[in-house]
């Protein structure tokens, strides 16, 4: 169900009620299946009973409509993938979270100066975190995607809780891979260790002619930050396989942040699209 904080300008949606809006804004009756969308947005005000929009989404929907820059934060976790993002507009800026198991999203308005620090709290950047030295020394691991699912596939298979996973996902990847010694149990110490992946994409500029940069990252805990520099993002669908070079790079907390304010455009880029479209 769909709600409204109007002392913030905050707002929990799912992608079915933005829809709604996209056909009210361009003066048009949503389909049947966005029905029942639409009366949950009228029971709550949102929408009045002629498709009048409230004037508490002006500024809202008015960044959407009209985005500068789009910032998209795929995590998985425990949990599985959420998508986290933001988006620029001319005079404002809204950050939106989502919440595993729930349909909708909290779209909140931020302030632009603190557009990085956002970005940093989507994916739980922190200062001072461990930079993987823990890794017997290793700095970059290099194998094939198939690899690691095999190895995955190994772990998710243990049934007994006594069971040695380092020795299971060691004896996994020696028959996937060619990887000796430290690099083998290092990643498999990655992988045992692994809070979190997410990659960022920042994308701005008109459709079909859009400039889009992107990182992933593995947030590994204890054995600290791991850049996913193989495959290279962005990646598309269907581009990676099994044969897919798997590499990762040792990172640490302040280096994700310097390539996550990388990811943004500057004024120049701006212009440029602007004159491109």
């Amino acid at each position: 169900m769909p709600s409204f904080d109007s002392s913030r300008g905050r707002f929990k949606l799912a992608d079915r009620h933005l829809a709604v809006f996209s056909h009210l804004l361009d003066k048009e009756t949503p389909p049947a299946e966005l029905r029942h969308s639409l009366g949950e947005l009228q029971q709550i005000g949102l929408v009045g009973p002629e498709g009048e929009l409230s004037p508490l989404l002006r500024e809202f929907l008015t960044t959407l409509a009209s985005p500068l820059v789009m910032i998209q934060a795929e995590v998985t976790g425990q949990h599985g993938p959420l998508a986290h993002g933001l988006v620029v507009g001319q005079d404002a800026v809204f950050s939106h979270d989502a919440w595993p198991g729930e349909e909708e999203s909290e779209y909140v308005p931020i302030e632009p100066q603190t557009l990085v620090w956002e970005m940093a709290r989507k994916v739980k950047l922190r200062r001072g975190e461990r930079d993987g030295s823990g890794t017997a020394g290793v700095s970059e691991i290099t194998t094939t995607m198939g690899a690691l699912d095999a190895v995955f596939a190994a772990l998710e298979g243990v049934s007994d809780e006594t069971a040695d996973l380092q020795a299971v996902g060691v004896a996994a990847l020696s028959a996937a891979s060619d990887l000796a010694e430290p690099e083998l149990t290092a990643l498999v110490d990655l992988t045992l260790s692994l809070d979190a992946t997410w990659r960022m994409t920042t994308a701005w500029g008109a459709e079909g002619a859009q400039s889009v940069r992107s990182i992933a990252v593995w947030d590994c805990g204890d054995q600290g930050h791991w850049l996913r520099v193989q495959p290279e993002e962005p990646i598309e669908e269907g581009q990676v396989g099994p044969e897919s070079t798997l590499r990762l790079v040792r990172s640490n907390a302040g280096e994700v942040w310097d390539k996550l304010v990388d990811l943004l455009p500057d004024k120049a880029d701006l212009v440029a699209a602007g004159a491109a479209s």
